[in-house]
Protein backbone atom coordinates (compact mmCIF):
# COMPACT_ATOMS: atom_id res chain seq x y z
CA UNK A 1 0.00 0.00 0.00
CA UNK A 2 1.28 3.30 -1.00
CA UNK A 3 1.25 6.38 1.95
CA UNK A 4 0.83 10.20 1.34
CA UNK A 5 2.89 11.10 4.30
CA UNK A 6 2.67 14.99 2.96
CA UNK A 7 -0.84 14.99 2.06
CA UNK A 8 -2.53 14.18 -1.01
CA UNK A 9 -0.84 16.61 -2.73
CA UNK A 10 2.34 15.38 -2.01
CA UNK A 11 4.48 12.22 -3.01
CA UNK A 12 3.72 8.84 -2.43
CA UNK A 13 6.15 6.40 -0.64
CA UNK A 14 5.13 2.54 -1.10
CA UNK A 15 3.47 0.01 -3.71
CA UNK A 16 0.16 0.93 -5.74
CA UNK A 17 -0.93 -1.79 -7.79
CA UNK A 18 2.35 -2.43 -10.17
CA UNK A 19 3.76 1.31 -9.48
CA UNK A 20 6.72 1.24 -6.09
CA UNK A 21 6.67 5.20 -5.37
CA UNK A 22 10.13 6.06 -2.87
CA UNK A 23 12.66 9.00 -2.76
CA UNK A 24 16.32 9.17 -4.24
CA UNK A 25 18.48 11.69 -3.59
CA UNK A 26 15.85 13.76 -2.31
CA UNK A 27 13.64 13.47 -5.30
CA UNK A 28 10.05 11.30 -6.28
CA UNK A 29 10.45 8.46 -7.96
CA UNK A 30 8.22 5.83 -9.34
CA UNK A 31 9.80 2.42 -11.24
CA UNK A 32 7.01 -0.72 -12.44
CA UNK A 33 7.14 -4.19 -10.86
CA UNK A 34 6.37 -7.66 -12.15
CA UNK A 35 6.88 -9.33 -15.13
CA UNK A 36 7.12 -6.58 -17.94
CA UNK A 37 6.01 -9.59 -20.60
CA UNK A 38 8.34 -10.23 -23.62
CA UNK A 39 11.53 -7.59 -24.37
CA UNK A 40 11.02 -6.26 -27.60
CA UNK A 41 14.18 -5.81 -29.75
CA UNK A 42 14.87 -2.30 -29.04
CA UNK A 43 14.50 -3.22 -25.54
CA UNK A 44 16.75 -5.61 -25.62
CA UNK A 45 19.46 -3.67 -27.52
CA UNK A 46 19.16 -1.00 -24.68
CA UNK A 47 19.57 -3.75 -21.89
CA UNK A 48 23.01 -4.70 -24.31
CA UNK A 49 23.74 -1.19 -24.80
CA UNK A 50 23.07 -0.72 -20.79
CA UNK A 51 25.47 -3.84 -19.97
CA UNK A 52 28.63 -2.93 -22.38
CA UNK A 53 28.62 0.39 -20.86
CA UNK A 54 28.70 -0.93 -16.78
CA UNK A 55 31.56 -3.15 -17.67
CA UNK A 56 33.39 0.49 -17.89
CA UNK A 57 31.54 1.98 -15.44
CA UNK A 58 31.61 -0.37 -12.51
CA UNK A 59 35.58 -0.52 -12.86
CA UNK A 60 36.16 3.40 -12.97
CA UNK A 61 34.22 5.16 -10.18
CA UNK A 62 37.08 5.59 -8.25
CA UNK A 63 38.37 7.96 -11.26
CA UNK A 64 34.52 9.34 -12.02
CA UNK A 65 34.17 10.15 -8.35
CA UNK A 66 36.73 12.97 -8.48
CA UNK A 67 36.47 13.59 -12.39
CA UNK A 68 32.09 14.78 -12.53
CA UNK A 69 32.34 15.83 -8.88
CA UNK A 70 31.86 19.20 -9.77
CA UNK A 71 29.72 18.46 -12.61
CA UNK A 72 27.10 16.94 -10.38
CA UNK A 73 27.55 19.55 -7.11
CA UNK A 74 24.08 21.34 -6.55
CA UNK A 75 21.99 18.92 -8.67
CA UNK A 76 20.08 15.61 -7.92
CA UNK A 77 22.87 13.69 -10.19
CA UNK A 78 25.35 11.91 -8.81
CA UNK A 79 29.21 11.10 -10.60
CA UNK A 80 28.10 6.98 -11.33
CA UNK A 81 24.61 8.22 -13.37
CA UNK A 82 26.81 10.53 -15.14
CA UNK A 83 29.14 8.65 -16.03
CA UNK A 84 26.76 5.78 -17.31
CA UNK A 85 24.93 8.35 -19.01
CA UNK A 86 27.92 9.68 -21.17
CA UNK A 87 28.83 6.76 -21.75
CA UNK A 88 25.69 4.63 -22.77
CA UNK A 89 24.71 8.03 -24.98
CA UNK A 90 27.80 9.26 -26.85
CA UNK A 91 30.01 6.11 -26.71
CA UNK A 92 28.28 2.86 -27.74
CA UNK A 93 28.83 1.66 -31.08
CA UNK A 94 27.76 -0.80 -33.21
CA UNK A 95 24.13 -2.67 -33.83
CA UNK A 96 22.09 -5.05 -31.49
CA UNK A 97 23.45 -7.79 -30.48
CA UNK A 98 26.96 -6.72 -31.19
CA UNK A 99 26.97 -3.52 -29.39
CA UNK A 100 30.51 -2.76 -27.50
CA UNK A 101 32.32 0.98 -26.46
CA UNK A 102 34.23 3.24 -28.87
CA UNK A 103 36.66 4.06 -26.34
CA UNK A 104 38.14 6.87 -28.21
CA UNK A 105 34.52 8.53 -27.80
CA UNK A 106 34.24 7.91 -23.39
CA UNK A 107 33.50 11.38 -21.82
CA UNK A 108 35.30 11.23 -18.32
CA UNK A 109 35.10 14.97 -17.48
CA UNK A 110 33.78 17.95 -18.84
CA UNK A 111 35.09 21.43 -17.69
CA UNK A 112 36.66 25.00 -18.35
CA UNK A 113 40.74 24.75 -17.51
CA UNK A 114 42.65 23.76 -21.00
CA UNK A 115 43.45 20.26 -21.79
CA UNK A 116 46.76 19.39 -23.33
CA UNK A 117 48.65 19.05 -26.51
CA UNK A 118 51.13 16.42 -28.02
CA UNK A 119 49.21 13.46 -25.52
CA UNK A 120 51.65 10.39 -25.84
CA UNK A 121 52.06 7.19 -24.18
CA UNK A 122 54.56 4.49 -24.32
CA UNK A 123 55.36 1.18 -23.29
CA UNK A 124 58.15 -1.21 -21.57
CA UNK A 125 58.25 -3.68 -19.60
CA UNK A 126 56.96 -2.46 -16.05
CA UNK A 127 54.53 -0.16 -17.23
CA UNK A 128 53.70 2.79 -19.65
CA UNK A 129 55.00 6.56 -19.56
CA UNK A 130 52.23 9.17 -20.49
CA UNK A 131 53.40 12.46 -21.79
CA UNK A 132 51.86 15.77 -22.54
CA UNK A 133 52.94 19.16 -23.11
CA UNK A 134 53.61 21.51 -20.09
CA UNK A 135 53.52 24.88 -20.94
CA UNK A 136 50.02 26.13 -19.33
CA UNK A 137 48.75 26.34 -15.66
CA UNK A 138 52.03 24.19 -14.25
CA UNK A 139 50.47 24.33 -10.88
CA UNK A 140 47.11 21.96 -12.58
CA UNK A 141 47.09 18.51 -11.34
CA UNK A 142 46.92 15.52 -13.30
CA UNK A 143 44.24 12.41 -13.48
CA UNK A 144 45.08 9.78 -15.39
CA UNK A 145 43.30 6.39 -16.20
CA UNK A 146 44.09 2.95 -17.82
CA UNK A 147 41.46 1.17 -18.83
CA UNK A 148 42.02 -2.63 -19.73
CA UNK A 149 39.26 -4.46 -21.65
CA UNK A 150 40.17 -7.85 -21.33
CA UNK A 151 40.79 -7.76 -17.74
CA UNK A 152 37.35 -5.15 -17.44
CA UNK A 153 39.41 -3.63 -14.49
CA UNK A 154 40.97 0.43 -14.38
CA UNK A 155 44.29 1.52 -13.24
CA UNK A 156 43.07 5.07 -12.08
CA UNK A 157 45.76 7.93 -10.73
CA UNK A 158 43.62 10.55 -9.15
CA UNK A 159 46.62 12.42 -8.03
CA UNK A 160 49.48 11.75 -10.41
CA UNK A 161 51.31 14.36 -10.50
CA UNK A 162 51.30 18.23 -11.17
CA UNK A 163 51.03 19.49 -15.33
CA UNK A 164 54.42 20.92 -15.31
CA UNK A 165 55.94 17.76 -15.04
CA UNK A 166 54.96 16.82 -18.73
CA UNK A 167 55.13 13.12 -18.07
CA UNK A 168 53.97 10.02 -15.81
CA UNK A 169 55.06 6.57 -15.36
CA UNK A 170 52.78 4.35 -14.42
CA UNK A 171 54.46 0.67 -12.94
CA UNK A 172 51.94 -1.84 -14.22
CA UNK A 173 52.13 -5.74 -13.73
CA UNK A 174 53.77 -6.82 -16.76
CA UNK A 175 50.56 -9.28 -18.01
CA UNK A 176 48.54 -5.72 -18.20
CA UNK A 177 51.34 -3.81 -20.02
CA UNK A 178 51.13 -6.69 -22.97
CA UNK A 179 47.06 -6.66 -23.06
CA UNK A 180 44.89 -3.88 -24.79
CA UNK A 181 45.08 -0.59 -22.76
CA UNK A 182 43.14 2.40 -23.08
CA UNK A 183 44.32 5.37 -21.99
CA UNK A 184 42.77 8.98 -20.62
CA UNK A 185 43.92 12.25 -18.85
CA UNK A 186 42.54 15.03 -17.64
CA UNK A 187 44.06 17.87 -15.38
CA UNK A 188 42.14 19.94 -12.14
CA UNK A 189 43.25 22.49 -10.54
CA UNK A 190 44.92 22.54 -7.71
CA UNK A 191 42.42 24.18 -5.07
CA UNK A 192 39.68 21.45 -6.50
CA UNK A 193 37.27 24.20 -7.97
CA UNK A 194 37.83 23.39 -11.78
CA UNK A 195 39.00 20.73 -13.94
CA UNK A 196 39.12 20.28 -17.85
CA UNK A 197 37.61 17.81 -20.25
CA UNK A 198 38.75 14.95 -20.01
CA UNK A 199 40.84 13.39 -23.22
CA UNK A 200 41.81 10.42 -24.84
CA UNK A 201 44.94 9.56 -24.83
CA UNK A 202 44.94 6.50 -27.41
CA UNK A 203 45.06 2.63 -27.48
CA UNK A 204 48.41 0.42 -26.71
CA UNK A 205 48.48 -3.41 -27.98
CA UNK A 206 45.57 -3.06 -30.52
CA UNK A 207 41.77 -4.95 -29.82
CA UNK A 208 42.36 -8.11 -28.44
CA UNK A 209 39.30 -10.48 -27.90
CA UNK A 210 38.73 -11.82 -24.94
CA UNK A 211 37.78 -15.72 -23.97
CA UNK A 212 33.91 -14.48 -24.21
CA UNK A 213 34.28 -12.88 -27.08
CA UNK A 214 35.55 -16.10 -29.10
CA UNK A 215 33.24 -18.45 -27.43
CA UNK A 216 30.56 -16.08 -28.93
CA UNK A 217 32.07 -15.72 -32.13
CA UNK A 218 32.05 -19.93 -32.44
CA UNK A 219 28.44 -20.08 -30.86
CA UNK A 220 27.44 -18.10 -33.33
CA UNK A 221 29.44 -19.63 -36.28
CA UNK A 222 28.36 -23.39 -35.31
CA UNK A 223 24.70 -21.89 -34.72
CA UNK A 224 25.01 -20.09 -38.33
CA UNK A 225 26.48 -24.11 -39.93
CA UNK A 226 23.79 -25.91 -38.95
CA UNK A 227 21.09 -22.84 -40.05
CA UNK A 228 22.67 -22.55 -43.52
CA UNK A 229 22.11 -26.38 -43.68
CA UNK A 230 18.47 -26.10 -42.34
CA UNK A 231 17.60 -23.45 -44.74
CA UNK A 232 18.61 -25.24 -47.97
CA UNK A 233 16.83 -28.53 -47.34
CA UNK A 234 14.02 -25.82 -45.94
CA UNK A 235 13.97 -23.78 -49.05
CA UNK A 236 14.62 -26.70 -51.65
CA UNK A 237 11.78 -28.82 -50.02
CA UNK A 238 8.90 -25.46 -51.22
CA UNK A 239 10.67 -25.81 -54.41
CA UNK A 240 10.22 -28.85 -54.80
CA UNK A 241 6.66 -28.94 -54.05
CA UNK A 242 5.81 -26.02 -56.37
CA UNK A 243 6.04 -23.55 -53.69
CA UNK A 244 4.09 -24.29 -51.29
CA UNK A 245 5.04 -25.61 -47.57
CA UNK A 246 4.94 -29.89 -47.68
CA UNK A 247 1.84 -31.21 -45.71
CA UNK A 248 4.13 -33.48 -43.55
CA UNK A 249 5.63 -33.64 -40.13
CA UNK A 250 8.72 -33.94 -41.06
CA UNK A 251 8.40 -30.12 -43.28
CA UNK A 252 6.65 -28.92 -40.25
CA UNK A 253 9.28 -29.76 -37.46
CA UNK A 254 11.78 -29.00 -40.35
CA UNK A 255 9.91 -25.25 -40.65
CA UNK A 256 9.86 -25.12 -36.99
CA UNK A 257 13.95 -25.58 -36.64
CA UNK A 258 14.34 -23.23 -39.47
CA UNK A 259 12.49 -20.31 -37.67
CA UNK A 260 13.63 -21.20 -34.52
CA UNK A 261 17.38 -20.60 -35.94
CA UNK A 262 16.67 -17.65 -37.75
CA UNK A 263 15.29 -15.50 -34.59
CA UNK A 264 18.16 -17.45 -32.61
CA UNK A 265 20.84 -15.81 -34.99
CA UNK A 266 19.01 -12.37 -34.97
CA UNK A 267 19.88 -12.14 -31.25
CA UNK A 268 22.79 -14.22 -31.06
CA UNK A 269 26.42 -12.24 -30.60
CA UNK A 270 29.91 -12.90 -32.29
CA UNK A 271 28.20 -12.40 -36.11
CA UNK A 272 31.41 -11.70 -38.26
CA UNK A 273 31.88 -8.25 -38.98
CA UNK A 274 29.58 -7.31 -36.29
Amino acid sequence: MAKAPNGPLGALNGKLSNLVFYILNGQPVVRTIGDPGKPSRNQLANRQAMSVTMDMVRTISEFTNVSFELEVKGTVRNTHNLATSYIKKHAVKGEYPNLSVDYAKVILSNGTLPGANDLKIEKNEKGVLVSWDSRDRHNDIVMILLYHPLKKMATPIINACRRDAGSYFVDLHQELVEEPIEAYICFRAANGKAISDSQYIGNLNGEMESKEEREQKEKYASVKQRFDVVKADYLQQITDNRGNPVDSKAFRNLEREYEVLKKKLEHLPGKPGG
